[in-house]
């Protein structure tokens, strides 16, 4: 199984570091799935259970790593 994460860039970051990240990441067995250059920059990527302890996404540059996972934008009023 494999588990999959997006991970976002701080603004004004270079494209050739979030490239660089993306590398790394591809060389620990990680894949990335999809690319983000518009409104967010950086990218998702799924990564072997069996590697994701080993997987470190520290940079001076990253703004966040969160899970991916499904979104809605359909909300459900508490008001009635």
């Amino acid at each position: 199984m494999s588990s999959s994460y997006i991970v976002t860039f701080k603004k004004g970051t270079p494209q050739e570091i979030i490239d660089a990240e993306a590398k790394k990441v591809e060389e620990t067995g990680a894949t990335i799935t999809h690319r983000y250059n518009s409104a967010i920059h950086g990218y998702a990527v799924s990564v072997p259970d069996s590697i994701v302890s080993s997987l470190s996404l520290a940079n001076e540059h990253v703004d966040g790593v969160e899970a991916d996972g499904e979104v809605s934008t359909l909300g459900q009023s508490l008001l009635q």
